[in-house]
């Protein structure tokens, strides 16, 4: 049977925060209470408010100003939509489709080069993303996510792409952040990177090719943005 994600407190603060924003009590530019009232107005710890607030600025929901305090940004987007900061660079549908294409070869090629030591720690960030994800904690999920997607990178040994994907780094992350808009299904990630991990265990160079483009075409999908290949 697989894992389910719970309603974790995260996820809970994380939805009575856009309720708020939803409902009209604070707009585009107006200041959240202070994270100690709006704990308490949420019934929730103020480290389970701090992981909210996290995902809620990866999502361009709010704006966190040190010393300042917190901000909405926009209204909260429906659940098929969402905040996209580089727009003016590059569409996030253009962004996927890049991915598909270069980290769908590369993941072929490492399972082709990866050494035991490489799938250890793959085996490793899949479960640290499992635990992460079932705590609601979806920013330190994205960033084990954007992990394992680099590993991949240089296992396949292509410098070029590499090059690619570093200087676009916070582009791409934010793509991997992108998915767990919708926190009911954020445990499909993790299913996913289980399915990648098989393949490449096996050596299997077409396998891991299909189960890395399986994964960003549903990873799209689960943001609202569909392309054809």
């Amino acid at each position: 049977m697989h894992d389910t994600l719970p309603r974790a407190v995260p996820e809970q603060a994380l939805q009575g925060i856009r309720k708020l924003i939803d409902d009209g009590e604070y707009r585009p530019g107006d200041a959240l209470p202070s994270q100690r009232d709006l704990s308490e107005q949420l019934g929730v710890s103020r480290a389970s408010l701090r992981e909210a607030l996290s995902s809620l600025s990866a999502l361009g929901l709010v704006s966190v100003q040190p010393g300042k305090g917190v901000f909405v940004q926009a209204s909260a987007p429906a659940s098929s939509s969402f905040a996209w900061p580089y727009a003016e660079q590059v569409s996030a549908s253009d962004t996927f489709q890049l991915r598909y294409a270069l980290e769908g070869f590369a993941a072929g090629q490492a399972a082709l080069a990866m050494t035991a030591h490489d799938i250890d720690r793959l085996q490793a960030n899949v479960e640290a993303m499992r635990v992460e994800l079932k705590a609601g904690r979806f920013e330190a999920a994205a960033q084990l996510d954007f992990a394992f997607h680099q590993h991949l990178l240089q296992a396949c040994g292509n410098q070029a792409m590499l090059q690619v994907i570093t200087a676009s780094q916070d582009i791409f992350l934010e793509s991997q952040k992108l998915p767990f808009i919708r926190p009911e299904r954020a445990m499909e990630t993790w299913e996913e990177h289980r399915k990648i991990l098989r393949a490449l265990a096996r050596r299997s160079q077409a396998g891991a090719q299909k189960a890395m483009q399986e994964h960003i075409r549903n990873a799209a999908s689960r943001t609202g943005v569909v392309f054809t290949v």
